[in-house]
């Protein structure tokens, strides 16, 4: 079976990597020529790709499942918004059609809660922040143009190579904001097998978190962090008088991963922040 990573990056290598292993072709998409190269090595078959240019996005490969999981590059000149609402309209007008299934990666920012509830996918989405309009107008067009489309909304993704604020961590520079608001997480390999599950038993058209089992107070994260990195026990500061609000400071939820687990049946490998920071700085 062909399948298709539209943003094979940090999370769709996992993905491909699974997908492989089950003797799937497995394209991935990039427009940087060494990130192609690095594909080819992982034994995915790289596809130049820009979400702005029809004539690359007319000639991507047919596929039985595309995973759409676009990043954001600061570096490409353009906004969030016109990455991931207009470029995902210009691959949904110009990139293959009809798939039998198709994976759209979003993020557990379009909720808005602030005061500490535990969120479903049932749960009102109106986030305040940016980041968090974009993907769910992003949402909101996958679903009026392909209803079947499975929806992921992924919580902060770690591991190997990605740990939150860990050049701050090592350097013993304080952290701005709420030691006790609570982090939402799930690390790359159980964030990889999640889709796969999506893909092999969700309901079309379904919504998903895709989180761990036990959301983390701030404090107790960057604790363990500092403690597996032999770094300065990590302090918060509060945001200054008059500082403008950082975004990350308006969200403070607890998402539910109870659909994921009991319809997907997914069995997390990391389950906790613990066991997920211990693997990712190799300790386990």
């Amino acid at each position: 079976m062909d399948k298709l990573i539209v943003g094979c990056g940090y999370l769709g290598k996992r993905v491909a990597a699974l997908w492989l292993a089950e003797g799937h072709r497995v394209f991935g998409t990039t427009r940087n020529p060494q990130r192609a190269t690095e594909l080819r090595q992982l034994g995915i078959e790289p596809v130049s790709c820009d979400l702005f240019d029809a004539s690359s996005l007319r000639t991507l490969p047919t596929a039985d499942v595309i995973l759409y999981c676009v990043g954001f590059d600061r570096g490409a000149g353009r906004s969030m918004r016109e990455v991931y609402v207009e470029g995902l309209a210009n691959f949904l007008a110009r990139g293959p059609s009809s798939p039998s299934r198709f994976l759209h990666v979003s993020s557990t920012g379009v909720y808005g809660q602030s005061q500490g509830e535990e969120v479903t996918e049932a749960s009102a989405t109106e986030p305040p922040e940016e980041s968090g309009q974009v993907m769910l107008a992003a949402e909101r067009m996958l679903q009026d143009s392909r209803p079947d489309a499975m929806v992921l909304r992924c919580s902060g993704i770690y591991g190997p190579g990605r740990l939150l604020r860990r050049q701050a961590i090592e350097a013993g520079e304080p952290l701005v904001g709420d030691a006790d608001k609570w982090l939402n997480l799930i690390h790359v390999a159980d964030g990889a097998a999640a889709i796969l599950a999506a893909e092999a038993r969700s309901q079309p058209g379904r919504v998903h978190n895709v989180s761990d089992n036990q959301p983390v107070r701030r404090r107790d994260f960057y604790t363990l962090l500092a403690r597996l990195l032999n770094a300065p026990e990590p302090r918060f500061v509060p945001v200054g008088p008059g500082d403008p609000l950082p975004s990350h400071e308006r969200a403070n939820r607890r998402v539910s991963n109870r659909r994921l687990r009991e319809e997907l049946g997914v069995q997390l490998r990391y389950p906790s922040f613990e066991q997920g920071l211990l693997a990712a700085v190799g300790v386990l």
